[in-house]
């Protein structure tokens, strides 16, 4: 694959199959990190008998980035499950923010302010809070 930042691969299909393989590398890597994740979990909580009577959810520190991060440093198995989540949600959104550097290196007006628009759609969605 030739250099990112060579004018002829921005000009070419190489941009698509920079994304194509972004998008995948981006699956993939969530995955062994939800199969570590899986594996740590069930050799530490494995033997245990879940109680359906009573619903708990997701501990409080696996529900925001920083406490996931300490979770990860302490090898808890359902924090490291959670960053592959993380990962997974993050894949879709670096590949819109690298076509809007795809378009903007093309001179693409139109479609960086296109895309700019679904990137700041989806961003606020995240940190605005107001889904829940």
């Amino acid at each position: 694959m030739k250099s990112l930042f060579n004018k002829s691969f921005w000009q070419e299909r190489d941009v698509e199959m920079f994304i194509g393989q972004q998008l995948r590398w981006g699956v993939f890597t969530s995955s062994i990190i939800a199969l570590i994740g899986g594996i740590i979990y069930l050799v530490s909580h494995g033997g245990g008998t879940p109680a359906y009577h009573e619903f708990k959810g997701a501990p409080e520190y696996v529900r925001h980035l920083p406490g996931i991060l300490e979770g990860v440093a302490r090898l808890d198995g359902m924090a490291i499950i959670q960053l592959a989540v993380v990962v997974l949600l993050a894949t879709p959104i670096t590949r819109i923010a690298f076509s809007v550097l795809a378009f903007a290196m093309e001179k693409d007006r139109l479609y960086v302010f296109i895309t700019l628009i679904v990137l700041g759609v989806i961003i606020f969605s995240i940190f605005s809070g107001l889904g829940g």
